[in-house]
């Protein structure tokens, strides 16, 4: 480790381990990379003309059907689960679709029910049915193995997928991982504003990243949660595991990545962290560092497999 940590340095790079995590600050091309001090290579990425795909749906007995659009192409595939509330169209799905493109890999996104253009009522969705979603779309869309790219709470449901489908899930990408983090956010709160939300049935919870200024979490969403979560133990998932975040972020503490580093037992596990990121996470740098990281764990993928 003190000759990565000697090499990061060099780079403008601060490192120092946590066991079995490594931790980075700044941008850069991999940390994986930096640290088996690859030569410096060219992306191999150009944002495209994005060409109109159209949405397919997922038939489901008894749940409802999911949309998503498929990228054919090499394995692994990339499979991008979105946070709260997000849909298939954001920033970052949309980039690492053009990244997929330039490179002939294989790319799934998609809404979880209730969300988007996929069926379902949100105000009767719950971690467990996104959950549900999620292998839903491993299980019968995916072929063959697959890298998982998780923002917010999609990094939570990425480490459940994981520990579901070992075997079919390769490699992690948690942007701005929010493992556990609305269980932790409430039962933060103090009593008597607790007890006023259980009688409400809903929590009206500030932020700027909502159009309202608030998500409107349901408070039963919160209590199937608590069924959920992974902190509390170690978190049985040994793929490789990339975790990004942004220092500025205001919703979910960076330290909540670390921790997640510290509790899964992976031993290949880098933590990144952008000093002037915040929770999004969707500025240009930020962007260009996700498809570097998503770009290094192919590259590693593919080495190890010849």
């Amino acid at each position: 480790m003190a000759g990565a940590c000697t090499a990061a340095a060099a780079a403008g790079i601060f490192c120092l381990s946590l066991g079995r995590a490594a931790v980075s600050f700044g941008f850069r091309h991999g940390v994986s990379a930096l640290f088996a001090q690859k030569p410096e290579r060219a992306p191999r990425w150009l944002p495209a003309c994005r060409p109109k795909m159209s949405v397919s749906f997922l038939s489901r007995p008894d749940l409802p059907n999911l949309a998503y659009k498929r990228l054919k192409g090499k394995s692994p595939g990339i499979i991008f689960i979105p946070g709260y509330i997000s849909n298939m169209n954001g920033t970052k799905a949309l980039a690492i679709e053009d990244f997929c493109k330039s490179l002939g890999h294989a790319y799934i996104r998609f809404d979880y029910s209730g969300v988007g253009n996929s069926d379902g009522n949100f105000q009767e969705c719950t971690v467990g049915r996104w959950r549900k979603d999620v292998l839903s779309i491993i299980d019968d869309v995916a072929v063959g193995p697959q890298i998982l790219v998780g923002s917010s709470l999609g990094g939570w449901l990425m480490l459940h997928a994981a520990i579901a489908r070992p075997q079919k899930v390769v490699a992690l990408i948690g942007v701005a991982t929010a493992v556990d983090s609305l269980v932790t956010q409430f039962n933060q709160l103090p009593v008597e504003v607790k007890k006023e939300i259980e009688m409400k049935g809903v929590w009206s919870m500030p932020s700027k990243y909502s159009e309202e200024g608030v998500y409107h979490v349901q408070y039963s969403f919160i209590k199937e949660a608590e069924h959920h979560c992974l902190l509390h133990s170690p978190i049985p998932v040994s793929c490789p595991i990339r975790l990004l975040h942004g220092m500025r972020d205001d919703l979910i503490p960076w330290h909540t990545s670390v921790q997640v580093a510290d509790r899964v037992v992976s031993t290949d596990v880098d933590v990144i962290l952008r000093k002037h990121s915040d929770h999004r996470m969707k500025e240009k740098e930020d962007i260009q560092l996700l498809v570097y990281t998503i770009d290094d764990l192919i590259d590693k993928l593919s080495t190890e497999v010849n």
